[in-house]
């Protein structure tokens, strides 16, 4: 049996990763694949829990570095637990943020070491790394405006417009240094034009 492919879906908050998951995953559906959405931080019952520690508004204050630990806690769950075995059993995963987006929030975002990052990656999921990773971009004022009609805003939301755009620019230099991995959607235009292109991409893999 062949093992599935690894897909990742990134990009700041308000660019659309919800909406066109969804579309990519039937597209790729529709070509017979089975294919297992899921997200981080979570994807497991105690990975969820992590997820809501992360992203609550907690009477305590939370160190960066507790942060980006709690992130590859629920990460390391999510792996074992949950994307290895779908992998292994043929299934496509495409999920909703991976290590990339530690390397643009904590990372770009909190400006902790990109080093440090990198060795809890090879600690926590290895060899394993995404066969596609698809960076819906979008200039941060766009993300912020949408998503600021989502209800009620997380943790990250409420940062400031200086944090998304470094995060915004970590992920654009990510993507400069692995362009095979890599390919960034223009997330601005209208939402036909995005899943044509999300389509195409489905279309080559």
């Amino acid at each position: 049996m062949e093992t599935g492919k690894f897909i990742t879906i990134e990009g700041i908050e308000g660019v659309g990763k919800s909406t066109n998951i969804a579309h990519l995953t039937r597209a790729l559906e529709q070509r017979g694949h089975a294919v297992l959405t899921t997200r981080e931080p979570g994807g497991t019952p105690m990975a969820e829990r992590i997820r809501e520690l992360v992203a609550e508004h907690g009477d305590e204050t939370m160190p960066d570095i507790a942060e980006l630990l709690l992130v590859f806690a629920s990460r390391a769950l999510h792996v074992n637990n949950v994307i290895l075995p779908a992998l292994a059993a043929g299934t496509w995963v495409i999920c909703d943020r991976f290590t990339d987006s530690s390397r643009a929030y904590q990372g770009g975002g909190r400006g902790l070491p990109q080093e440090n990052i990198n060795l809890l990656a090879d600690w926590v999921h290895g060899d394993l790394r995404p066969d596609l990773t698809i960076l819906l971009d979008a200039p941060v004022e766009t993300g912020m405006n949408r998503a600021g009609r989502r209800g009620s805003p997380d943790r990250f939301e409420v940062e400031k417009s200086a944090f998304f755009a470094r995060a915004r620019e970590t992920y654009l230099q990510l993507a400069d240094a692995e362009p095979d991995r890599f390919v960034i959607v223009d997330a601005t235009q209208d939402f036909a034009a995005v899943q044509q292109a999300i389509e195409e991409i489905a279309a080559t893999l």
